[in-house]
């Protein structure tokens, strides 16, 4: 079916986050504590504007809509909106409006408050660009600006070293990812000549015919995984949590950390079902989930205990979508669903427990229920969905993707068992969230812990209802959600009916029934089972985490090492370095290539032209044998009047006088610089350095040479000759043609040149006027020598 065209209020609906980071500042400012209200009014009207399109899309509809972005290369704004990308957009909208509300009571006082509503709503502008992207390149730009934004939040306390560190560790992991997902962008657009993923979807073996589908599927999972923080990317994600909850809550439920997940969606029918694609994901999402909830059990932090927990369903996601089976792709996107509503509400419970008792650490929390009874609402809620147990949108989503994983042919029951392990763990975690800060005796906490503001619990009590209302409506849940993002996945139009409670005994119902008996056992067995995993982890020694900073302080000594080569203080050095690479650029390309010039034949020159020549050979040995540096200079001049001489006799007389002018200035502004510096005999150099020097100068030269010869044998493309002589007397009013290209139709570029050479002349006046007897203290008993050596310097 052709996507329906829909009107330009939607583009504007994915730049309005961006208009909004701009008013934060200043709305902030004007409202003080209660900014978060109006604010909070945009991603409200953004989640109604795509409420608007359930229900077409439910039908089985999509649209499109693109303004022109650098139509010369053919990059659109466009937008693609189907089943997936409006379920994405609602939960980023509307998850983002109770952020947006709960970071108005989190940082109420805070002095960089309206600095962090802008990141915030950059964040989400990108978010939504990235999700609803239709042509490919700009759906990399606003994946990228995800990348820049989460690392101003992540850093948002940059006056700590671990949130600057865990900044810019996200940055370096995940901009390095979409760099590898550029690359896959760039060959899938070479490869099959289009570059909006609409027009793809419509073709999609148009990529497996390609031949190219190895390195696109490589390149593509490159970017997916690093976003997604898939095994061994997994690192950076928990410490994110460096980031103020606000942060925390809105990155791991609904936006960037899914990213990855979205896009192995969008591309499953694509580059899915294939042998590749069923083997490859699913074993480093098999390998996520279980590293995911393994290194959650370790941890005390709330925070950390959650982020962890997020890399396993990260894991989880992928390993539903590499398996390309129906059934356990819907229980992926009802997964995926479940997740972003229980962990959004975990999330903003940890940060209000820490906000209003002064610690996230779960040995120092107790008997909270009492003083805190509405968010301990909110977090047995969530985390009964969090662990699949009934009424909840996790347990259906539990039971879909067992019955998936168990009807998979290839590797159904490894994978079953994969998640059930992993789906235990996960249980052990949500119990321990929800129970232990709230259980038991009350604990003396550093702070009087009471309820917060309705600004930090409204998003926490809706989202984890929302849990429940869905579960108790399934036939509704899976018509206008679950059924339409599953049609974007398998490329076809499919209903699904889900149903609350399982209408028999089967499979799924006895997999849930030993996930939860699991679950509950470690448990009650879950402060050994932290002491085993933090002893086995010692044992293992470093891991990812510790090998990206070896990594980066690998690379920092490197560069350095580098830099005291090529950057030593040596002008010499610096000289060599830039001829040399030169002469590589001009000699290389036709060495590899077999480009070489035809030898030409030798033209029969005049006695006068060979004694131009002759001038200029003795010129150049009046330069290597000369002994002094103003006699170099000076026999240096001699190159640049032959030049002049030959153009001059070949028909060139304004190239003449041009090289004649500049020839006689830059012996003359070298010599007057020369003598404010030193006159003295020319450097000695030994005969390696000779040797070395003399080598470079010749491989340049010769390469130049080569070069010309080899252009000059092409045929002659007379169309830009042709244009100037045309346009020259009848567009610029002149018959000098030479003259009518720099002054007119290259006047910028004669323009720019003007000033660097304005500017280079400058920095010559300033070395002449340099009065070197003042600046060097030979007067106070200094070793003449040294005074020497310093003059040399200057």
């Amino acid at each position: 079916m052709t996507p329906a065209v829909t009107d330009e209020t939607t583009l504007l609906a994915v730049l309005a986050p961006f208009a909004a980071a701009v008013a934060a500042p200043f709305l902030t400012k004007w409202f003080k504590h209660n900014a978060a209200w109006p604010l909070a009014v945009v991603p409200a009207l953004i989640f109604l504007h795509f409420a608007g399109f359930v229900a077409p899309v439910s039908e089985g509809q999509s649209f499109v809509a693109a303004v022109a972005w650098a139509p010369s290369y053919g990059v659109n704004f466009s937008i693609y909106v189907d089943g997936l990308s409006t379920l994405f957009a609602l939960l980023i909208s509307g998850i983002g409006t109770f952020i947006i509300l709960y970071a108005g009571g989190y940082l109420k006082g805070h002095p960089q408050q309206g600095r962090f509503f802008s990141f915030l709503f950059l964040f989400m502008g990108a978010m939504l660009g990235l999700v609803l992207g239709n042509n490919l390149i700009s759906l990399f730009i606003f994946w990228e600006l995800t990348s820049i934004t989460s690392f101003l939040l992540i850093g948002f306390d940059h006056l700590r070293a671990a949130s600057r560190r865990a900044a810019i560790q996200a940055l370096v992991v995940t901009g390095g990812g979409g760099l590898i997902l550029l690359a896959g962008f760039i060959v899938i657009i070479s490869a099959t000549g289009e570059i909006e993923m609409s027009v793809l979807l419509a073709s999609p073996d148009i990529i497996k015919d390609t031949g190219l589908y190895v390195p696109i599927f490589i390149l593509v999972l490159g970017g997916a995984f690093t976003k997604s923080a898939q095994f061994p990317f997994h690192f950076w994600l928990p410490n994110a949590m460096e980031a103020p909850t606000p942060v925390s809550a809105f990155l791991h439920s609904a936006t960037m950390v899914k990213a990855g997940v979205y896009l192995l969606m969008r591309m499953h029918p694509l580059l899915g079902d294939t042998a590749l694609w069923t083997t490859v994901l699913p074993l480093f999402g098999g390998v996520t989930l279980l590293v995911g909830t393994i290194l959650a059990v370790r941890q005390t932090d709330l925070k950390l205990m959650l982020a962890y927990t997020t890399v396993a369903s990260l894991g989880l996601l992928v390993m539903l979508t590499g398996t390309s089976h129906e059934k356990a792709l819907e229980g992926a996107v009802l997964y995926l669903l479940a997740h972003s509503l229980f962990k959004g509400a975990l999330f903003m419970v940890a940060g209000t427990i820490d906000h209003e008792a002064g610690t996230r650490d779960i040995r120092y929390l107790g008997g909270l229920r009492s003083a805190m009874p509405i968010t301990f609402g909110a977090a047995c809620l969530a985390g009964l969905s969090m662990a699949g147990l009934p009424p909840f949108i996790g347990f259906i989503a539990k039971e879909v993707l067992y019955y998936g994983t168990w009807g998979w042919p290839e590797f159904g029951l490894l994978i079953t068992i994969v998640a059930v392990v992993g789906n235990s763990l996960m249980l052990v975690i949500a119990a321990a969230v929800a129970i232990k800060p709230f259980f038991g005796p009350a604990v003396d906490t550093p702070k009087h812990a009471h309820e917060g503001p309705v600004l930090l619990f409204a998003g926490p009590v809706v989202l984890s209802v929302l849990g429940f209302i869905l579960a108790v409506i399934p036939h509704t849940t899976g018509v206008l959600f679950i059924g339409p993002t599953l049609s974007s996945l398998i490329g076809s139009f499919t209903e699904i009916d889900l149903h609350l409670w399982p209408t028999k005994i089967n499979a799924p119902l006895i997999l849930s029934l030993i996930t939860i008996g699991t679950g509950i056992f470690l448990f009650t067995q879950l402060d050994k089972l932290r002491v085993f995993v933090a002893r086995t982890l010692t044992a293992i020694g470093w891991g990812p985490d510790k090998g990206f900073d070896q990594a980066i302080s690998g690379i920092v000594s490197l560069s350095s090492a580098i830099t005291r080569v090529v950057q030593g203080g040596k002008m010499q050095t610096y000289m060599a370095l830039t001829f040399l690479a030169a002469g590589a650029a001009v000699l290389v390309p036709g060495y590899v290539g077999g480009g070489w010039p035809a030898m030409p034949k030798m033209p029969i020159y005049t006695f006068y032209e060979w004694s131009i020549f002759l001038i200029a050979v003795l010129g150049l040995i009046s330069v290597l044998v000369a002994k002094t540096r103003l006699t170099a200079i000076v026999s240096l001049g001699i190159q640049g009047f032959a030049v002049a001489l030959i153009f001059l006799l070949f028909g060139a007389p304004d190239l003449a006088f041009t090289q004649l002018m500049v020839e006689t200035l830059s012996v003359v502004i070298l010599a007057l610089v020369m003598t404010r510096l030193n006159l003295s005999p020319r450097d000695h150099r030994n005969g390696v350095s000779t040797l070395i020097t003399g080598a470079i100068s010749v491989s340049v030269g010769l390469g130049l040479g080569l070069t010309l010869m080899a252009i000059t044998q092409q045929p002659f493309d007379r169309r830009l000759s042709d244009f100037f002589t045309e346009y020259s007397n009848s567009i610029a009013y002149g018959r000098n043609i030479v003259n009518v290209i720099l002054v007119d139709f290259r006047g910028i570029d004669t323009l720019g040149e003007i000033a660097v050479v304005a500017l280079a002349g400058l920095c010559v006046l300033a070395l002449i006027r340099v009065h070197t007897k003042k600046t060097l203290p030979e007067d106070e008993g200094i070793d003449q020598s040294e005074t020497g050596a310093k003059k040399e310097a200057v």
